[in-house]
C-alpha cells in the first residue's frame, strides 16, 4: 500500500478548531490514534451544523460511516489547538466522500489526514436513499477542485 501524499491546508474548503484535552494523551505523551477519528467526525459535524444540514433529527435521513481511514504524519499532544480542514472529494447519489486534514496552528503540512465515506440512510427503513437536493448543494459548496483530492484510501 502506498503512503498518501500530505495535502496542504489550501486543499481544504472549511476550517474548524479543536482544543486537545489532558485526557486525550496516552502513555506515550501524545494524543491517542483513535481520537483522530473523533476529530474527523467533529470537523464534519461542525460543518453540517454550520450549514444547517440535519435540522430535523426525527425525520431527516441519517449519515452512516461506511468507510474511513487515516494517515498519520506527526502527532499532537496536550495542550495544543488543532486546526482541521474539510473538503468533499466526491458526491454520489447516496454517498459523500469527505477529506479531512489536521494541522498544527499555522502549519501548512497536515499532521494527519483522513477520509470518511458517509452513506445516506432512510431513518425508517435503514436502507440507502438519495441525498436531499439541498444537502447535495451544501456539499458542493466545499467540493474540492478536480484532481486536487483523491477519493482513494
Amino acid at each position: 500500500m502506498s503512503r498518501p501524499v500530505p495535502l496542504p491546508r489550501g486543499a481544504y474548503r472549511f476550517a474548524h478548531r479543536i482544543t486537545t484535552r489532558w485526557a486525550d494523551n496516552d502513555v506515550y505523551g501524545h494524543v491517542n490514534n483513535a481520537l483522530y477519528y473523533s476529530f474527523f467526525d467533529t470537523t464534519i459535524t461542525s460543518f453540517l451544523i454550520a450549514a444547517r444540514v440535519m435540522a430535523d433529527a426525527e425525520r431527516d435521513p441519517m449519515f452512516f460511516v461506511v468507510a474511513s481511514d487515516c494517515a498519520y504524519f506527526r502527532g499532537f499532544s496536550f495542550p495544543e489547538t488543532i486546526e482541521s480542514g474539510l473538503a468533499v472529494a466526491e458526491i454520489g447519489a447516496k454517498s459523500v466522500t469527505w477529506r479531512i486534514g489536521l494541522f498544527g496552528e499555522g502549519e501548512d503540512a497536515p499532521r494527519a489526514q483522513g477520509r470518511f465515506v458517509h452513506a445516506c440512510v432512510d431513518r425508517d427503513t435503514r436502507r440507502p436513499c438519495e441525498w436531499p437536493a439541498a444537502w447535495r448543494e451544501t456539499f458542493e459548496t466545499i467540493l474540492a477542485a478536480p484532481g486536487v483530492i483523491s477519493t482513494e484510501a
